[in-house]
């Protein structure tokens, strides 16, 4: 009986060993993380990407626009795409503009179970213009080729994605055009810059009264199950991930538990646009930041934010968010929007596409079927743990590997599953069942318990 038990004690720590070392080692550096992903080819070129897409319409006009017209052309594309397209604010700035989200989706109006939320935000820096105009052709494009693309109406019919062109247009109206790397606009009509503006993981505790663009997106971010978000800035040309402050390690760099998986969200960006992702500097500019070599850099070893606000996704939300620098100069020159179209837009879609790189499915209850909301979902003692949705539905964004995917909710019992990511297999649909842990509530339905573990 011993020598059996040791049998047991040495399979199990065995197969512990096998499912650890066959996930992602978070702790290499960016460039030995990188090569792994290329050599998995788990990130997707600029080239492959094209091929896939294919031919599509494209924008043909490139031209700035102030509040009043930004407001027009997305009024134009609901009337136009009226079954696609879900026009709404979700709050007002400090002077009383709306700070507006395009929402394009085959059934835009509501959250269907199942299908993953993403959005994009730009313009955070009044000054910062250029994600505000991509963003704006990034719908048109949408919008026109659906049903027209393959590639493009699949990605609209099967997710729903969320676009805000400007969450700073009180900044951007006190903005300068030509501007290189000054500071006017930056901040709203107040001069507080909002990504400094959220709440810091490692605040006094004191209360703080928030922005109302501060809080009008921290709320947005709230009524919504986001999986996956970026937020687009100017001023040099990389892509930032989280942990923007706190302790970092040797290497200068603050980890999250999700590390690697972040490495990888940023390096799908840059090496799908033009050349963001090749070797070399950045920009040329007043700054004294250690700007990386490669297009990829952890926020805090780049500078140190507090009160950014992909940090407070990561913390608050189910959201992985990027902050992604699109151009070294500011606010560039309408003649100069084409090239950064054209440098960005399969990036821009890429990220998008990245969203169903997950484990994804429903947690219910045994008993009646129903989704549970709010259950935990938990891949090992590190990483992030996400939580199911109204309906019980559940993304977890992760890299290749092999996992133990732990399910839990107060009253349950918890279940444990193990899942196998892999290039060939990039995405798991995994529906699970949590049995309720009372006693009573379980010897009312035998029958039925029994038939659900059979099925299931």
């Amino acid at each position: 009986m011993e020598y059996a038990a040791v049998r047991v004690c040495l399979l199990v720590l065995f197969v512990q060993l096998v499912s650890s070392r066959s996930v992602i080692d978070e702790n290499r550096s960016n460039e030995q993380l990188i090569t792994e992903f290329e050599n998995l080819k788990w990130v997707s070129s600029r080239e492959s990407l094209e091929a896939d897409i294919g031919s599509f319409i494209q924008p043909t006009h490139h031209q700035h626009h102030n509040y009043v017209q930004m407001t027009v052309f997305l009024r134009h594309l609901t009337e136009k795409y009226p079954s696609l397209t879900y026009l709404h604010s979700v709050g007002k700035t400090v002077e009383q503009r709306d700070l507006w989200v395009l929402i394009i989706s085959r059934n835009p109006m509501i959250h269907e179970p199942g299908k993953p939320e993403f959005k994009y935000i730009a313009n955070m820096h009044g000054n910062e213009v250029t994600g505000r105009e991509l963003l704006l052709d990034l719908a048109e494009v949408l919008l026109s080729n659906y049903g027209k693309n393959v590639f493009l109406t699949r990605l609209v019919n099967n997710t729903r994605i969320h676009l805000m062109p400007s969450m700073n247009p009180d900044g951007y109206e006190g903005s300068r055009l030509g501007d290189i790397d000054g500071i006017q606009g930056r901040g709203n009509s107040r001069n507080v810059d909002l990504n400094r503006d959220f709440p810091s993981r490692f605040g006094s505790g004191a209360r703080k009264t928030y922005q109302p663009e501060t809080r009008a997106v921290m709320n947005w971010i709230m009524s919504e199950p986001f999986v996956l978000s970026a937020n687009l800035h100017d001023g040099s040309f990389l892509v930032n991930y989280p942990w923007d402050d706190g302790e970092t390690s040797r290497d200068g760099i603050s980890r999250t538990g999700d590390h690697g998986l972040f490495v990888r969200l940023a390096y799908s960006y840059a090496r799908t646009h033009s050349h963001m992702w090749k070797k070399g500097p950045r920009c040329i500019s007043s700054f004294s930041y250690n700007e990386p070599v490669i297009g990829i850099t952890n926020g805090a070893q780049w500078y140190p934010v507090s009160g950014g606000m992909q940090d407070w996704n990561y913390v608050n939300s189910n959201c992985f968010e990027l902050t992604i620098e699109l151009n070294c100069q500011k606010f560039p020159l309408a003649r100069a929007l084409q090239g950064l179209w054209d440098d960005n837009k399969y990036a821009l879609v890429q990220l998008i596409v990245e969203v169903h790189k997950s484990i994804s499915g429903f947690v219910r209850d045994a008993i009646t079927s129903e989704g549970i909301p709010n259950a935990t979902i938990s891949i090992n003692e590190h990483a992030k743990v996400i939580r199911s949705a109204a309906a019980g539905d559940y993304w977890r964004l992760v890299n290749p590997g092999t996992y133990q995917v732990t399910y839990d909710r107060d009253g349950y019992i918890p279940v444990t599953r193990e899942v196998k990511i892999s290039r060939e297999t990039p995405r798991a649909r995994l529906d699970v069942y949590l049995e309720p842990a009372s006693v009573a509530s379980l010897s009312q339905y035998p029958t039925l318990i029994r038939r659900r573990r059979l099925l299931h």
